[in-house]
């Protein structure tokens, strides 16, 4: 099967109209994980030539809202779009770069965190952030230090 055809059936499984803003959009954020609207407007844009920004960002929205792709908000950085969706996965993120990587949840299951007083919420949900730097900025460090 091939690609257009099997994303085409994911938003026909969510009850999306299978338009080419949408199918290019899935198409980048497959292709990019972790990119920010900015990096997917250009994708879409090289895929169809014309589409509006606001286009782009209305998409977006309407995959979040329909859970075939999830939005992470770094701090200190643009929101970015990835297709993992349905698990509790965290994410990694380089300080110098601002690379993102997924990571499991490290122990049990969903949320992974046991926080010490829910206040009365019913938590399903724990965001974990890790910070680093990632093999390519450490490589460099530790070639101009050397």
């Amino acid at each position: 099967m091939d690609t257009h055809t099997r994303l085409a059936g994911l938003l026909r499984g969510a009850s999306l109209r299978v338009t080419a803003p949408r199918v290019a959009v899935l198409t980048e954020v497959h292709r990019q994980p972790h990119s920010d609207a900015d990096t997917i407007t250009t994708g879409v844009r090289n895929q169809l030539g014309s589409v509006s920004t606001q286009a782009v960002y209305d998409v977006l929205r309407a995959l979040t809202e329909a859970g075939l792709i999830r939005r992470i908000e770094p701090p200190g950085s643009p929101a970015r779009y990835e297709t993992r969706v349905g698990d509790n996965h965290h994410h990694v993120v380089c300080r110098k770069c601002g690379s993102i990587r997924d990571i499991d949840c490290s122990v049990g299951e969903a949320p992974c965190l046991t926080p010490d007083s829910t206040h009365g919420f019913v938590i399903d949900e724990a965001e974990v952030l890790y910070w680093g730097t990632c093999p390519d900025c450490h490589a460099h460090a530790s070639a101009t230090s050397g």
